[in-house]
C-alpha cells in the first residue's frame, strides 16, 4: 500500500516538473522570437550615404552652430542629422575638436574626408578645452544661442556685406560663409533657388527671408550663358545696372576707374596686370580689351561704344594709371613657368588673390608636387576660371614629384599626405604581412575615386 502511494506521489511530481520545463521552454522561445524586433529598434543603426544629384558647395563652418536642417543641406539624411545632434549633446553640447567630431558614427570616413578641411575646429582638443567644465543639460546648450533673424525690408543679397548679414542676425562665421558661397557663384546669388542652396541658411530662415529677397525665382538662360566665359560675369551683370558710362580711354584708367565702370577690385586688378604685363603697358585695339578674360562678351558689348583709344596715349605710361594697382618688375611669361615651380607672387601677378595663392603653394607642398594639372582645382578657395587659364598656359613638369611604392612609402609620408592619410594606418598594418600591392589595396578597400588619386603618387 505504501509503495503504491509513493509511486503515485512520484508520478505527480514528475508530471509537475515536466509541465514546468515545458513552460520555461515556451517562454524562452517566445522571448527569442521577440529579439529581432528589439534589435531593430535599439541596435546600432546602419547609415547609407545620401546620394545627391548635385554637388554641395562647401565653405568653412562651425559644426556647433548647425541645426538638423543645415546638416541635411550638407547631404546627411534626417536620421543621420538627428544622430549628430544627439552625439553633440552627449559630448557636452559642443564639439571641441575635429578628432571628436570624427568619432560620430553617423559621419562616415568618406564624408569626414570631404568636410574636414572646412571644419572650424582644432585638430585635437586641448587640455584647456577638456577642463573647461562642459556639462550638458536638456534644453540648454554651452554655446551661444542663435539670434532671431530681423529683416528691415526688401533687399538684394548681392549687395550685402559681412556687417549687413550680421545685422540680420547671422553670426560672424555664418556671414563669412554666406559671402564665400556668393563669391563661389561668381559674385551674385543669381536667383532665390541658388540662394536657398547655401547650406548655412536653414529652411526656417530661408522661409523668413524669401519674401524680401530681390532676386528672380530661378536663374534665367541669360544668367547661365553669361557665366560661361569667366567667374566674374554674374557680378558684372549686377553692376551694369547701376553704372552710368561715358566715353573713356582704357589706357588712362587706373584701378578706381575700372571699378567705376562696374568691375570688382579683383577684376580691376586683373585688367591692370593684363594691360601692363601682357600688352606691355597699353591697349592697342578694342580687340585687346575684348581678349581680357575677366571682361565677358556681355560687358564688352556694353563698354565698346564708349571706348576711345587715343593714339597719343598708346605706348605711354600715364602717371596715375601706371603707378596705381600695378606690380613693378619684369613681366612673367607664364607659358614658361612650371605649375610645380610657380611662386605665390607669380600667382598674384596672374590674378589670384593672396589667400588663394598661399593655399595653392601650401597644397602643392603637402602633395609633394602636382602629378596632374586638374589637381590645381582642389586647392582651397581657388578661382576656377583663373585656374583653368593657368593650366591651359603653363606646363607641368613631373620629374620632381615624390613617388613611392606602397611597400617602401615612409610612415610619416603616408600619414601626412592629403590623399593617403585617412588610409595610412590600414596600409601600414596590412603591408606588414603582405608584399603583394594588389592584395594590400583589396584589404584597404578604398573607394575608387580615392584609389585613383593615391595611385598618382605610386611608382
Amino acid at each position: 500500500m505504501n509503495s503504491t502511494l509513493q509511486f503515485t506521489i512520484a508520478r505527480k511530481h514528475f508530471i509537475i516538473i515536466c509541465i514546468l520545463v515545458l513552460a520555461v521552454v515556451a517562454a524562452l522561445a517566445a522571448y527569442r522570437g521577440s529579439i529581432p524586433a528589439e534589435t531593430e529598434r535599439h541596435g546600432v543603426p546602419e547609415f547609407a550615404e545620401v546620394e545627391s544629384g548635385k554637388s554641395i558647395v562647401l565653405s568653412e563652418f562651425d559644426p556647433n552652430e548647425l541645426d538638423a536642417g543645415q546638416w541635411m543641406a550638407l547631404g546627411f539624411s534626417e536620421k543621420q542629422a538627428a544622430t549628430i545632434l544627439k552625439y553633440r549633446q552627449v559630448v557636452g553640447g559642443t564639439f571641441t575638436s575635429k578628432e571628436q567630431f570624427k568619432k560620430c558614427y553617423a559621419v562616415s570616413d568618406s564624408r569626414y574626408e570631404e568636410l574636414e578641411p572646412y571644419l572650424l575646429l582644432p585638430e585635437k582638443g586641448t587640455s584647456a578645452v577638456r577642463n573647461a567644465g562642459f556639462s550638458y543639460k536638456p534644453g540648454r546648450s554651452n554655446f551661444s544661442s542663435k539670434k532671431t533673424i530681423t529683416i528691415p525690408g526688401k533687399f538684394n543679397p548681392d549687395t550685402y556685406s559681412q556687417q549687413d548679414w550680421e545685422k540680420l542676425g547671422f553670426s560672424g562665421k555664418q556671414a563669412s560663409a554666406i559671402l564665400k558661397y556668393r563669391s563661389y557663384l561668381g559674385g551674385s546669388f543669381i536667383s532665390k533657388e541658388k540662394f536657398k542652396e547655401c547650406f548655412i541658411i536653414s529652411e526656417e530662415n530661408y522661409a523668413r527671408l524669401e519674401p524680401y529677397l530681390i532676386l528672380p525665382e530661378k536663374g534665367t538662360a541669360t544668367n547661365a550663358a553669361s557665366g560661361g566665359r569667366n567667374g566674374f560675369s554674374r557680378s558684372e551683370a549686377r553692376n551694369t545696372v547701376a553704372t552710368k558710362i561715358s566715353e573713356f580711354d582704357p589706357n588712362l584708367l587706373d584701378m578706381q576707374g575700372w571699378i567705376g565702370l562696374g568691375f570688382s577690385e579683383k577684376q580691376a586688378n586683373v585688367i591692370m596686370n593684363y594691360r601692363q604685363r601682357i600688352l606691355k603697358g597699353s591697349f592697342k585695339t578694342k580687340e585687346d580689351i575684348r581678349n581680357c578674360f575677366v571682361i565677358s562678351e556681355q560687358k564688352f558689348a556694353e563698354l565698346e561704344p564708349f571706348i576711345h583709344l587715343n593714339p597719343e596715349n598708346i605706348g605711354k605710361r600715364n602717371g596715375s594709371a601706371g603707378n596705381q594697382g600695378q606690380i613693378s618688375g619684369p613681366a612673367t611669361d607664364f607659358s614658361k613657368v612650371d605649375i610645380n615651380e610657380i611662386t605665390a607672387d607669380q600667382l598674384i601677378e596672374f590674378g589670384f588673390d593672396e589667400r588663394a595663392a598661399r593655399n595653392y603653394v601650401s597644397f602643392r607642398k603637402k602633395l609633394g608636387g602636382f602629378a596632374a594639372k586638374n589637381q590645381v582645382f582642389e586647392s582651397y578657395d581657388i578661382d576656377r576660371e583663373l585656374a583653368q587659364k593657368l593650366i591651359d598656359i603653363s606646363p607641368l613638369n613631373l620629374s620632381k614629384v615624390e613617388r613611392y611604392t606602397l611597400a617602401e612609402a615612409p610612415e610619416s609620408w603616408l600619414k601626412t599626405h592629403p590623399y593617403f592619410r585617412y588610409s595610412a594606418d590600414k596600409i601600414i598594418y596590412y603591408r606588414l604581412s603582405n608584399s603583394d600591392e594588389k592584395k594590400i589595396w583589396k584589404l584597404v578597400n578604398a573607394k575608387p575615386e580615392y584609389l585613383a588619386k593615391m595611385k598618382l603618387y605610386l611608382k
